[in-house]
């Protein structure tokens, strides 16, 4: 993932992040992470399914809750990974996540297998600065897996230290209240995200509520890219998974963000 920043800092083009949640069979999520790579997408955020998503909203809710119902949990997301890594998958992959699930897993040999099938990532949202130094430190050890930091328009006076020793990407949080609120961004949403592009030394994500290209355009010379979850989740869901509705969906997207 540092690879695909540094290049992109080289190029000047910008990205697009797509959610492909956890689903309940392995040979599906691997199918939509194949599609989404082979129509462009720059970094994939795989959900892991989790009981109580507090900040995702109606739709990656139910799209959790379906995906625990079918048996989906880490330990087969980390199978999924492994194999998708020895078919050649080779776009980055960042897990989408809440720190219940690493606790109880437990943070040591959680770190250990990210890298060992090799997650680029993680963001989890439940998951404070002034709380995250032990997964920081099992994190340096490894070197590998890297813990995105996540700003909101509240953040204000904490986003230096925030952004302090951010790696990867800025993840700026568009709204308050959770995903998928169709483009309700915060009334402040600009100069929110010029005061973090400003401070940042990494390229600045924007998530929450995206579902075209043409609601990030007020912001397309801030922002370096676009984070889509909830409405990809509805368009998968329903087309029936239809990989060729993602791809031209990924493509789409891409051409007129970067128009």
């Amino acid at each position: 993932m540092r690879q695909r920043f540094r290049r992109y800092r080289k190029r000047k083009k910008r990205h697009l992040l797509l959610i492909s949640q956890q689903v309940c069979r392995i040979d599906k999520t691997k199918a939509i992470i194949k599609a989404q790579e082979a129509a462009g997408t720059d970094i994939i955020e795989l959900g892991i399914p989790f009981s109580d998503p507090v900040a995702d909203g109606p739709v990656i809710q139910a799209a959790s809750y379906e995906a625990i119902l079918g048996g989906a949990n880490l330990e087969k997301t980390f199978t999924c990974m492994k194999e998708m890594r020895t078919d050649g998958v080779q776009i980055p992959v960042v897990f989408m996540m809440y720190y219940n699930t690493v606790l109880h897993y437990g943070v040591e040999k959680f770190v250990k297998e990210c890298n060992a099938c090799g997650v680029d990532g993680l963001i989890i949202p439940d998951l404070p600065l002034e709380e995250q130094q032990p997964l920081k430190d099992a994190l340096a050890k490894q070197n590998a897996t890297i813990l995105i930091q996540l700003v909101a328009p509240v953040s204000g006076k904490r986003i230096p230290e925030i952004l302090k020793d951010a790696k990867g990407f800025v993840y700026c949080v568009s709204s308050m209240g959770v995903t998928g609120q169709g483009a309700s961004f915060h009334k402040e949403v600009i100069s929110y995200l010029k005061s973090v592009k400003e401070q940042a030394q990494i390229p600045v994500m924007m998530g929450f509520g995206i579902r075209t290209a043409a609601d990030v355009a007020p912001m397309k010379d801030i922002i370096d890219g676009a984070i889509v979850g909830s409405h990809f989740i509805n368009l998968m869901e329903e087309n029936q998974y239809d990989l060729d509705v993602a791809k031209e969906y990924i493509r789409t997207f891409k051409r007129e963000l970067n128009a």
